[in-house]
């Protein structure tokens, strides 16, 4: 079987000058290889293309036989690598939570430990008929998160 960290390392190393990131390497049964990449302005066709065929010089089909897809995560893909969290910020997220809640918001910060959101809740003010929206900041605890996607 090919060995995951085998193209981690060569896909790592083909993309240490530029902007596109790795954010996943995928290996299913049949030695079906899937790379997923990511970039702040977007990752093209001709990127995916260069990298396969780089793959495709240092991997021995001889040896092994495999099918490799290279392509770029999608717009409302989840959120996996700090890159994609990073190239969000000021990005309007959908935040589902593992206790089932979901949150949306615009994300203000992202660290390894915990992200910020600013949310808008309906509050009702003391003595008022109605509920107002109000802008607030919600902290969030990346093991809290189970899934991430930025709203288009």
């Amino acid at each position: 079987m090919i060995d995951r960290e085998q193209i981690v390392r060569i896909v790592s190393d083909y993309l240490s000058t530029g902007e596109t990131f790795l954010v996943e390497v995928a290996i299913h049964p049949g030695n079906r290889i899937l790379v997923e990449l990511d970039s702040a302005q977007g990752v093209c066709i001709d990127e995916c293309v260069a990298l396969s065929r780089h793959i495709e010089s240092q991997v021995d089909r001889d040896l092994e036989d495999y099918e490799l897809e290279v392509g770029s995560t999608g717009l409302t893909s989840p959120l996996k690598v700090m890159r994609q969290w990073e190239n969000c910020i000021d990005s309007e997220l959908s935040v589902l939570l593992t206790n089932g809640m979901k949150e949306t918001g615009r994300l203000i910060t992202v660290a390894p430990e915990a992200i910020k959101l600013e949310v808008v809740r309906m509050v009702k003010p003391e003595g008022a008929k109605r509920k107002k929206p109000e802008t607030q900041e919600l902290t969030i605890v990346m093991a809290d998160i189970k899934q991430a996607v930025r709203i288009i």
